[in-house]
Parts: C-alpha cells; sequence; structure tokens
C-alpha cells in the first residue's frame, strides 16, 4: 500500500509552458495555423505531460497484462478460457495482432502474468507476478481481496518503473483474459452511470444468447458486491481483474515520473477509470487511442475528459489501437521537429485581415 500511496502522491501537474512552445512552433511552420488539427493538440498535450517543449520520439513500451476472470465459467465469451493461456504463449512466439502493430509502432513488448489460472511455462520475454490462479466468480462475491486488487496495481506500478529505468518515454496497454470485458462492463457501470443494458457489449463477439448470459452476469455482481463508486479499491476488488488492476498500476506509475500512457479500447480504459478514482490527477497522462465498437467504450472516454484520435470500429483490445495512435504521435512530433517555419523556407506569412 505504501507504493500505491506514495506514487499517488508524486503525480506532479503538467507543464502548460511546455505546451504552449509547441503552440507557438506549430504556428511557425509553413502551414496555416491549426491546419494540422488534432494532431497539433496530440502533441502540444504529449508536451505538457513530459515537460519537453520540443519533445522526440520516445521510446514505447507495450505492457500487456494477462489474468483470468472467475466470471468466464458462465460462458460469456465465444472463447473457452483454455484461450487466455494459448494467446500468451502467441504473444511470447510474436504472432498475435498485438505484436504485429507493436512492431510497426516502434514499441517494445512487456508480458506479465499477474492472473492466470495455471502456471505458465518460463520463458525469457514472460515476467512472472502471479498474485492467484484468476479471480472468483463476482456474480458470487468480491473478485479478490482488496489486498490483492493493492498488490497488482503495485505490480503494475513496479513494471512501470522498470521500464521507465530502462529509457521507456511512453506506455501502450495492453491486455489478455478471457471474461475481462464482463469486468469491464461492471466497472464502466458504476463510473459512468450507465445501467448494464447500456454498458455490456458483445466482446469477443458473441451472439444473442451469450449476451444476455452476460448482461445477467453483470447484473448480479453489482447486486450482489453494492460496489462503491467513491472508493476505487471498493469497485476494483469486487468487480476487476488482476490484468484491470496492473494496467491501473502502470497509468499512476509512468503519471508519477512524466511518461505518459496510450490508453488502448474499453478494458484498458476500465483500468483507466479506475487509475483516474484513485488519483484525479493522473487523468492529465492519459493520452486517448481509439473508440472503440463496444457500447459502453465513448462514455466511458467522456467521463475521463478524453478524446480518441482513431474511430475504425475495432474491438480486438490487446493494445492494437494504442499501437496505432502512437504512429499518428511519431507523425506529430517530426512535423514539429523537421518541417521548415516561415522564416527558414523565405515564405510570406499570412496577412492577418
Amino acid at each position: 500500500m505504501e507504493l500505491l500511496q506514495q506514487t499517488i502522491h508524486n503525480i506532479p501537474p503538467v507543464d502548460h509552458q511546455a505546451a504552449a512552445a509547441v503552440k507557438r512552433r506549430y504556428d511557425s511552420l509553413t502551414k496555416p495555423q491549426g491546419s494540422l488539427g488534432e494532431l497539433e493538440t496530440l502533441v502540444a498535450n504529449y508536451a505538457g505531460m513530459t515537460g519537453e517543449p520540443l519533445p522526440s520520439i520516445p521510446r514505447k513500451a507495450m505492457v500487456l497484462m494477462a489474468g483470468d476472470h472467475g466470471v468466464a465459467v458462465h460462458g460469456i465469451s465465444a472463447y473457452p478460457q483454455e484461450v487466455t493461456v494459448q494467446m500468451v504463449y502467441n504473444y511470447l512466439s510474436g504472432g498475435a495482432g498485438a505484436n504485429v502493430l507493436a512492431r510497426h509502432a516502434g514499441a517494445d513488448m512487456f508480458i506479465v502474468d499477474v492472473g492466470v489460472r495455471v502456471d505458465l511455462k518460463e520463458h525469457p520475454r514472460l515476467i512472472n507476478r502471479k498474485i492467484a490462479y484468476g479471480t472468483e466468480d463476482f456474480t458470487r462475491g468480491p473478485a479478490m481481496s482488496r489486498e490483492q486488487a493493492v498488490k497488482g496495481l503495485e505490480v503494475g506500478i513496479e513494471i512501470a518503473n522498470m521500464c521507465i529505468d530502462q529509457g521507456y518515454g511512453l506506455f501502450a496497454l495492453a491486455e489478455m483474459g478471457i471474461g475481462n470485458t464482463t469486468a469491464t462492463a461492471a466497472i464502466a457501470s458504476v463510473f459512468t452511470g450507465l445501467p448494464p443494458e447500456l454498458a455490456v457489449g458483445r466482446g469477443s463477439g458473441i451472439g444473442d444468447g451469450r449476451l444476455k448470459v452476460k448482461l445477467q452476469a453483470v447484473q448480479q455482481a453489482l447486486k450482489v458486491n453494492k460496489p462503491n463508486r467513491d472508493d476505487a479499491l471498493d469497485v476494483l476488488s469486487k468487480l476487476g481483474g488482476y490484468d484491470i488492476a496492473g494496467l491501473a498500476g502502470v497509468i499512476l506509475g509512468g503519471a508519477a515520473r512524466r511518461v505518459p500512457t496510450v490508453v488502448d479500447g474499453v478494458i484498458a480504459t476500465g483500468a483507466a477509470l479506475i487509475a483516474a478514482s484513485l488519483a484525479p490527477a493522473a487523468r492529465n497522462y492519459m493520452i486517448g487511442s481509439h473508440l472503440s465498437a463496444e457500447p459502453a467504450h465513448g462514455k466511458m472516454l467522456e467521463v475521463l475528459g478524453l478524446r480518441a484520435v482513431l474511430d475504425m470500429g475495432m474491438r480486438l483490445g490487446e493494445g492494437t489501437g494504442a499501437c496505432l495512435a502512437m504512429t499518428l504521435l511519431d507523425a506529430g512530433i517530426k512535423l514539429l521537429r523537421d518541417m521548415a517555419t516561415f522564416e527558414e523556407a523565405g515564405v510570406a506569412t499570412a496577412e492577418p485581415k
């Protein structure tokens, strides 16, 4: 608990002067002012987070947290629970969509077992920080203890600190855990006020029958656990997963050291809601990536005050949307640094009227 409290305490305010310097430089470049639209805002906000008035392309880390969810026993996913393990091995071998887009974005991938329900084979790319063998079935009581929730958060903080110490300056959130969209729907319902009927989506592509079961599971979890919206640890322990806890910890650990996090889809945004509830200042270090096809995602982003830079109907998760958003940030930084100013190019500036 001490690491969590100290990390929250250490989150600094953003550097508005650095953000303003970026805006001034964009205005001096050989283009109409503001003509790069949200790309300019994205880079200015990033500069405010890092405190760099002329930011460089950051070294990127995709942190993937893997953990199983007890609610999966109800058949709320299109895939059996064994897929969590199988996909972790797929990530380790480099064959998943997350790996492909991480490579495309120039991000190194850190795969962390925080709660997979079986022991995984040792692998040089696997970080074993297992807290438990999956969560409990939250339709019958809390998914985890409050102490386990704190431990999950602190694992994320420790992974963030490890990456920052190695020179990484930007995080992308990724996850794997069959049942995690069900947990996220419950978390979203608490923090957004949406009824479960509007928070529960099709996740892995389930049909109407499974969707009904999934909705009933979320309704039952909320009824049985009565989570306290004003107590993020209560919400996390009763409804969350170790993957979600770990990702929330990465956000907090990054924020405390001025390292921004690109928030991926609905599950990562559920983790962001937990992080923001624990530490409102952490919102200032989050970058929205894309608008998920999951129904609650837009409202979740609105509550966080985040704007998605992409809307492509994606719902894969695993950090895929975050990777695409990182390439846009890189493009904006390259324009800022490499494009000529009016003075350098000898181009006349626009005359005010």
